[in-house]
């Protein structure tokens, strides 16, 4: 633990402290499977001396993000994480992304003149998208991931139990990421409704089916039973909205049994 746990219990007061002690803590993110794959150990530099590890976490601020290399040169990180304080002082997951930096990569996080999509929440790269759909990737990977998401979350709950916290919040992006969230034990502060409305809509007689037509290559009749292109589909504003206004939460040590999808595959 940090030397004093009285600020360090969220992450505005990890935040507060020294730069060697909050890189202690927040390096505790980080999954040691992951670190063993690339074979990277503290202090996260190469052998010439280059940073591996872009950590920014400034005092005063109410957030911290996390980038890890396994090389200098890489385009992109292997691990991405952005971390915040909700307005009442408890932890929310606001991105925590893992990458397999040696697969194909699409630009589905930016416009082909490099404006940024905000993972496809902004703008959309239509032409990415529609590779990275047929190359089995959900909505805003830009890389196949690493098939770590279990490892990850036990390492955020570590690292949230190692601040005395008992719980902490989410905000999937995406509906696969809801789901895939529910099969690791989380549950849903707001937006449970909403996902169960989505399995009404794509069972056999539900009013998204018609919705299903062709129309454009994320909207084909086969996503009624699939996650993946489900969210794809979702993704392709089939409600005429974004997917927002969906939160999740997990109590460290509990797992609750939610299944909102009814056992459909991925």
């Amino acid at each position: 633990m940090c030397s004093d746990t009285r600020l360090a219990y969220n992450i505005s007061g990890v935040n507060l402290l020294p730069e060697q002690e909050k890189l202690a803590i927040y390096t505790r993110l980080l999954p040691q499977p992951l670190l063993d794959r690339f074979d990277l150990t503290p202090p996260f530099v190469d052998h010439q001396g280059n940073s591996l590890l872009i950590l920014h976490c400034p005092a005063g601020s109410m957030d911290a993000e996390l980038k890890l290399y396994h090389r200098v040169d890489a385009d992109d990180p292997v691990l991405f994480g952005h971390i915040s304080d909700t307005i009442n002082g408890q932890v929310r997951m606001l991105l925590y992304v893992i990458n397999d930096p040696d697969s194909p990569r699409f630009d589905v996080d930016h416009m082909p003149d490099g404006t940024p999509t905000i993972f496809g929440t902004n703008q959309r790269n239509l032409e990415a998208e529609i590779a990275a759909m047929q190359s089995g990737l959900a909505p805003g990977q830009i890389h196949r991931g690493l098939r770590m998401l279990g490892i990850a979350i036990q390492a955020f709950d570590r690292f949230v139990q190692s601040l005395g916290a008992t719980m902490y919040f989410a905000d999937p992006l995406y509906y696969h990421t809801a789901i895939m969230f529910e099969h690791h034990g989380f549950a849903y502060e707001k937006g449970r409704r909403f996902m169960e409305r989505i399995q009404q809509g794509f069972a056999p007689g539900g009013d998204l089916l018609d919705k299903l037509d062709g129309s454009t290559p994320f909207r084909q009749p086969e996503a009624a039973n699939s996650i993946r292109l489900r969210s794809w589909a979702i993704h392709d504003d089939l409600f005429g909205e974004p997917y927002t206004n969906v939160t999740m939460y997990k109590m460290i040590g509990r797992s609750f049994d939610i299944d909102t999808s009814s056992g459909c595959p991925w």
